[in-house]
């Protein structure tokens, strides 16, 4: 895979931004590339005078997308560049950084491995999820993380029953259920007590969120599953739907939320060497016990 065409995503926010911009435009202005910078950069000093786009204008027309930041920054990134099929690659500017994995020491290196053709590519499933009320769509999302039905109020239940391809499951009592792929298996779920899956994996994890059945545990199902979750028309309260963590749609009393897998899939890209395991020790520090 030849890139010629480079789009610098990110938020100014993060420290350190400015520098490794700077950094990269070195590095593909060296090699002849052309790079466009998202609009959302402008206000860095002496970048007013390059090529600057919207995230989606940059999604349409570059081959590789480069996301500066956290993986919060990468999950907004991810749900606008994977319609275009953009090969997105991640420098880690937050912390744990499950997906942004090119650290800014090894920068250079790194992403010079990757323009030269060496890196490991994942594919990685996202969530579509539609509100009905009635017979009617009133609202749609999608994530690559997890979607959230959740009572939105602090010490507060939601009742709602869960089917999975048409088969009723259970009616649960919970301050509300997360449904989890497996990208999102080591974020927001992980903190809730459900299992780490593998990337790789089709499947999904659907874990309840302080319920009040103590046997109501997580459940791992097929990818190709459709869930549905019923708010229990008796219900007093107004459940938001959160998709990566933010708030996409609020629902009603009676309304049911379907989520599926999204037909496209989102390229990752990692540098050489890249390992999940490898990530998961040095993240979630696995070996911090071991006798050196």
């Amino acid at each position: 895979m030849a890139f010629k065409h480079v789009g610098l995503l990110g938020r100014r926010e993060h420290p350190g931004v400015e520098e490794i911009v700077s950094g990269l435009l070195n590095l593909l202005d060296d090699r002849g590339l052309q790079v466009t910078i998202e609009d959302r950069l402008a206000t860095l000093s002496h970048f007013e005078k390059r090529e600057m786009e919207s995230r989606d204008q940059i999604g349409a027309m570059v081959d590789l997308a480069i996301v500066i930041g956290g993986d919060g920054s990468l999950l907004s990134a991810a749900r606008t560049l994977v319609k275009h099929d953009t090969p997105v690659i991640g420098v880690n500017r937050g912390r744990l950084g499950f997906l942004t994995d090119v650290s800014p020491d090894e920068l250079i290196d790194q992403v010079s491995a990757v323009l030269d053709g060496d890196f490991i590519s994942e594919q990685r499933f996202l969530l579509d999820t539609e509100v009905w009320r009635g017979e009617q769509v009133i609202g749609r999302g999608e994530a690559l993380n997890d979607i959230v039905v959740n009572s939105g109020a602090s010490a507060q239940m939601i009742e709602f029953e869960l089917s999975i391809d048409g088969e009723f499951v259970y009616r649960l009592n919970a301050d509300g259920l997360l449904v989890a792929t497996p990208t999102g298996s080591t974020a927001y779920s992980l903190s809730a007590g459900g299992p780490i899956m593998y990337p790789g994996l089709d499947a999904l994890v659907l874990v309840p969120m302080f319920p009040h059945s103590l046997t109501s545990r997580p459940i791992a199902v097929s990818g190709q599953s459709e869930i549905r979750i019923d708010v229990v028309s008796r219900n007093d309260i107004h459940p938001p739907i959160t998709c990566d963590g933010q708030i996409s749609i609020t629902a009603l009393p009676g309304d049911s939320v379907r989520i599926r897998k999204k037909a496209r899939e989102l390229t990752l890209l990692h540098p050489p060497g890249y390992s999940f395991y490898a990530s998961c020790r040095d993240k979630l520090r696995w070996s911090d016990a071991l006798v050196k």
